[in-house]
């Protein structure tokens, strides 16, 4: 077991999200940042869509029941274990009664805390990510207590670790397709949404990012459609909205871009005061678009 002695700023449990339950209205949710929580997963050999500890700008107090061994992975907010510091991307023995505690956020906004077998909390509908409605709780408490396996570590004899190249994190490139509803905007404004700068808003969390500059607009609003984590909707006032991953299932606001997978992991990175810019790479916009949809649809949508 783990002990929440602290909770920190926004602490959950999450893996790779719910699959096929879209058509119901349920939201994929999952880890922001795939990458950084395979990669904590993949040091430990454990399978990719085991359960991870996402945490958000300061880190919780934990202190583990049992021996294991564990990797904290994507941002660096100062991981301390028994007061003193650990290495991100590292395998870490732990003995019974250690205390895992984080310390000033250096770079990046989310970190991933990975142990021996996932963290073993409730599974419902497959998935162990925390959502609001869906699961009992969203967040972690004070005295919560998460299920672990225990791991006999002494076979680890040296702390293996590899190297992640850290601009992934300070990158403002968002690399993106053309959405639906691109096509509709004006030359000038395509050039603007391309060409400009635009700054994280306050307005910033697990369902979506807004963006502070405006565009203008005089799109009217569509049929109500799909929509999928990376969507970038632009609303009647001029604002651009990037849903991320507990987004909803279906909106009314044009989709103007479609973020790559890549670019939602870069993405969750950033917090208020970051900027971004958006960068179309490919020749033949549409069909990469289409595939790119179709991909995502076919893999979290059970077709009847």
């Amino acid at each position: 077991m783990v002990k929440v002695i602290k909770s920190g700023f926004y602490s959950t449990i999450q893996d790779l999200g719910r699959s096929r339950f879209q058509k119901y209205g349920v939201p994929v949710s999952g880890v922001m940042d795939f990458y950084s929580a395979k990669l904590a997963n993949a040091l430990l050999d454990n399978n990719e869509s085991d359960a991870v500890l996402e945490i958000t700008m300061t880190g919780p107090t934990l202190q583990f029941n049992c021996d294991t061994i564990m990797c904290v992975s994507g941002a660096d907010i100062s991981s301390i274990l028994n007061n003193k510091p650990i290495k991100l991307n590292s395998i870490v023995n732990i003995k019974k009664d250690d205390i895992l505690s984080f310390g000033k956020l250096k770079y990046g906004f989310r970190c991933y805390l990975a142990v021996f077998g996932g963290f073993q909390t409730e599974m419902i509908m497959n998935s162990r990510s925390m959502y609001k409605v869906i699961t009992s709780q969203n967040v972690l408490f004070v005295n919560d207590e998460l299920s672990i396996s225990e791991h006999i570590n002494s076979i680890i004899k040296s702390n293996a670790s590899i190297k992640v190249n850290t601009a992934y994190f300070s990158s403002k490139e968002i690399k993106v397709y053309k959405g639906p509803e691109f096509d509709l905007l004006t030359k000038a404004q395509q050039q603007q949404l391309l060409s400009k700068e635009f700054t994280i808003s306050k307005d910033n969390n697990r369902m979506a990012y807004q963006l502070v500059e405006p565009l203008k607009n005089n799109l009217k609003p569509i049929i109500t459609s799909l929509v999928l984590p990376g969507t970038v909707q632009l609303t009647p006032s001029g604002k651009l909205i990037i849903l991320m991953r507990d987004c909803q299932t279906t909106g009314g606001y044009p989709r103007v871009l479609q973020l790559k997978e890549s670019s939602i992991n870069v993405l969750s990175q950033k917090f208020t005061g970051n900027n971004i810019r958006f960068k179309i790479k490919e020749k033949n916009i549409i069909i990469s678009t289409i595939f790119y949809m179709f991909f995502y649809i076919s893999r979290n949508i059970k077709l009847t």
